[in-house]
C-alpha cells in the first residue's frame, strides 16, 4: 500500500520508465514487438522533455578527456583592416591542469600559421602561482592583410614558464587553433574555448640546422620558411623640399638568420639609376628581433617626372660582425612593377604632399637591375 501511494504521489520520476523502454527494448525481453513500431514515437517526445537528464550527450566523450580537463582560455580577436593589424587579447584561463599538483606560472604564446614559428611568435607576461591566471594583455601582429586572414590560422598555447621553476622547458599545458578567415574586419570577436593537447610536427630534413633551428622544433613542416617577411614603407613627394621622402617604418615576421633563431636586421635603400652620392641609404641595426621598428626617413631629390622613371630597391639584411651580411628579402618599387608595388609608387608620385603607407611582402631572391 505504501509503495502504491508513493507512485501516486510522485508520478514524475516513475512515469518515464515505461517510455524509455521504447528506446531500449533489449533491457526488457518481455516487451511487445509493437514497442518498436513508429506509431509510438510521438509518445517518446514528452519523455525526453520531462526527463532531459536522460537525453544522450551529442558531443563525444573523448573530447572531454583531451580538452576540458586541460582548462579553457578566454580571448578576443580583432582584425583592424584600416591599420593592417591583428589584435589578440588574452583575458584569462580557467581550470588549468599542470603536470604536477599545485599552482603554476603561465603565459600565453601566439603563432601565425603557416609561417616560420619564431618569426610570428608573440607572448604575454607570466602570471605566477595560480591555475586561473588573468593576463588582460593584447598581442598585435602588424602587417596583417585580408590575404592573411583568408589563409592563416592563429595558434594559442598556454605554457608553463620554466625559468621560474628552474627546470627544463615543458610542453604547453594546452593549445588551440582559430582559422582567421571567419573574422569580420573591424569587429571584435570573443572566444571561450577548451584547450587541446599539443600537436607536434617534425621539421623537414631540407630545413636543417643551417640557421640554427632544431630539427624537432614545432612548426608547420609543409610550409615552414615559405615567407621572408614584410616591410611597411611610406612614400611622399614633398613640394617644399622638391623630392621623394621614403620612410622605413617597420618589418614583420622576418626569416630568422642567426643561430639563436633571430636576426639583427637593418634596411638598405638604393635608387636606380642615380649617379649622385645620395642614392644609397641604410637604417640602423635592430638587435635580436624578427619584428623590428625603425621609423627612419630618407630623402631623394628630383622632379616627380624624373623620379617616376627610376626604381627604388628596398632590401632587408641581417647584420653579422666580421662576416658578410645575410640577405633576408627585398622589394622593388617602380613603374615596371605590378600589383600593390606599382600602385604605391604611382600614387605617391602622382600626388604632391600625399603620404601613403603600405605593407609589401619581401622577395627571397636578390633583385637585379638591367643596365
Amino acid at each position: 500500500m505504501q509503495e502504491h501511494m508513493a507512485i501516486d504521489v510522485s508520478p514524475g520520476p516513475i512515469r518515464p520508465i515505461h517510455l524509455i523502454s521504447d528506446y531500449f527494448p533489449h533491457f526488457y525481453p518481455f516487451a511487445e514487438p509493437t514497442l518498436r513500431t513508429p506509431d509510438l514515437r510521438p509518445a517518446a517526445a514528452p519523455a525526453i522533455r520531462t526527463a532531459p537528464q536522460l537525453q544522450p550527450d551529442p558531443e563525444p566523450e573523448e573530447d572531454s578527456d583531451d580538452s576540458t580537463v586541460l582548462g579553457t582560455l578566454e580571448f578576443t580577436l580583432l582584425f583592424d583592416a584600416d591599420n593592417s593589424a591583428l589584435h589578440c587579447t588574452a583575458h584569462r584561463a580557467k581550470g588549468l591542469k599542470p603536470p604536477a599538483s599545485g599552482s603554476v606560472d603561465t603565459y600565453v604564446k601566439a603563432n601565425l600559421l603557416p609561417g616560420a614559428s619564431k618569426a610570428s611568435q608573440l607572448r604575454t607576461r607570466t602570471v605566477r602561482g595560480t591555475r586561473g591566471p588573468v593576463w588582460e594583455e593584447t598581442l598585435t601582429y602588424h602587417g596583417f592583410t585580408h590575404q592573411d586572414a583568408g589563409r592563416k590560422t592563429l595558434r594559442l598555447c598556454v605554457c608553463e614558464d620554466p625559468r621560474l621553476r628552474r627546470r627544463r622547458r615543458a610542453p604547453p599545458l594546452g593549445e588551440l587553433r582559430v582559422p582567421l578567415r571567419k573574422l569580420v574586419p573591424n569587429r571584435a570577436r570573443s572566444f571561450d574555448v577548451c584547450l587541446e593537447k599539443r600537436r607536434l610536427n617534425k621539421r623537414p630534413k631540407s630545413l636543417d640546422t643551417a640557421r640554427g633551428m632544431s630539427l624537432y622544433e614545432e612548426v608547420e613542416a609543409e610550409v615552414a620558411g615559405e615567407e621572408r617577411g614584410r616591410i611597411l614603407l611610406s612614400l611622399c613627394y614633398s613640394s617644399q623640399r622638391g623630392g621623394l621622402l621614403v620612410g622605413v617604418l617597420r618589418c614583420a615576421h622576418l626569416a630568422p638568420m642567426d643561430a639563436n633563431g633571430y636576426s639583427d636586421p637593418f634596411v638598405r635603400l638604393f635608387l636606380h639609376p642615380n649617379t649622385g652620392k645620395k642614392s644609397k641609404y641604410k637604417t640602423s641595426v635592430r638587435k635580436k628581433t624578427l619584428n623590428p621598428e625603425f621609423n627612419e626617413e630618407f630623402f631623394y631629390a628630383g622632379l616627380r617626372e624624373e623620379l617616376a622613371q627610376k626604381t627604388l630597391l628596398v632590401s632587408v639584411w641581417d647584420y653579422d660582425l666580421g662576416t658578410a651580411d645575410d640577405f633576408i628579402g627585398g622589394v622593388q618599387l617602380s613603374s615596371q612593377a605590378s600589383g600593390e608595388r606599382l600602385r604605391h609608387w604611382c600614387e605617391s608620385l602622382g600626388h604632391t604632399d600625399h603620404r601613403l603607407e603600405m605593407w609589401h611582402l619581401l622577395d627571397s631572391a636578390p633583385l637585379q637591375f638591367s643596365h
